[in-house]
């Protein structure tokens, strides 16, 4: 559900920030087990001792990348909801929005780093708060998109959405496929839940 994280969170502005980043493309890149803090240090073009002064331990770095990441998922894709708060939009709109949202991630060199660091969240339990923000973020922007559409009880329909979304690019991340197949069934699950919503159904 997301451009790869450098794309859309801002550039780093102190040595802990550039810190995080590098080790979020080292993450998206070759996993959270290729994550060293040589690695890092070489990513981001510092000292090793920059990397254990800022960070006492890996788990404390993978908990500031997560929150990191997560406070800009949940800044854009409010932004995203809040546009659609007021007014209604059609199928070919939400089908549009959808694609953007779909096909905005190329799974390059750090794109794949979401779905690790959500992974890592699975096995910590300090980060599920922070992941329930994210997620909660991607729940608001389903429903203002549903509600707009008609859709009655559309808070009901929303984490159906983004699980279909989500389970969507992942299975387009192990596979290949091609991005239009994404967004075929997305609007497809839109427009049925749209189509039941109207009068007589």
């Amino acid at each position: 559900m997301s451009k790869g994280i450098n794309e859309h969170m801002p550039g780093p502005s102190n040595t802990r920030e550039r810190i995080v980043m590098a080790a979020l493309r080292i993450i998206g890149t070759v996993g959270v087990a290729g994550l060293t803090n040589r690695r890092i240090a070489a990513e981001a073009g510092l000292s090793l001792g920059s990397i254990t002064y800022h960070f006492d331990t890996q788990d404390d770095l993978l908990r500031a990348g997560l929150q990191a990441f997560i406070a800009e998922e949940s800044r854009r894709f409010t932004e995203l909801a809040d546009q659609f708060q007021a007014g209604e939009i059609g199928l070919e709109q939400a089908g549009a929005l959808l694609g953007d949202i779909a096909t905005d991630t190329s799974f390059g060199v750090d794109h794949t780093a979401w779905f690790e660091l959500y992974l890592q969240a699975g096995r910590e339990p300090e980060l599920h708060d922070a992941a329930s923000a994210c997620f909660a973020a991607y729940d608001r922007l389903a429903t203002s998109v549903l509600r707009a559409m008609g859709v009655p009880a559309a808070a009901d329909f929303a984490e159906m959405s983004v699980a279909l979304l989500t389970g969507m690019q992942l299975r387009r991340l192990a596979t290949g496929s091609n991005p239009d197949r994404l967004v075929e069934a997305l609007t497809l699950f839109v427009g049925t839940l749209a189509e039941k919503a109207k009068p007589g159904d």
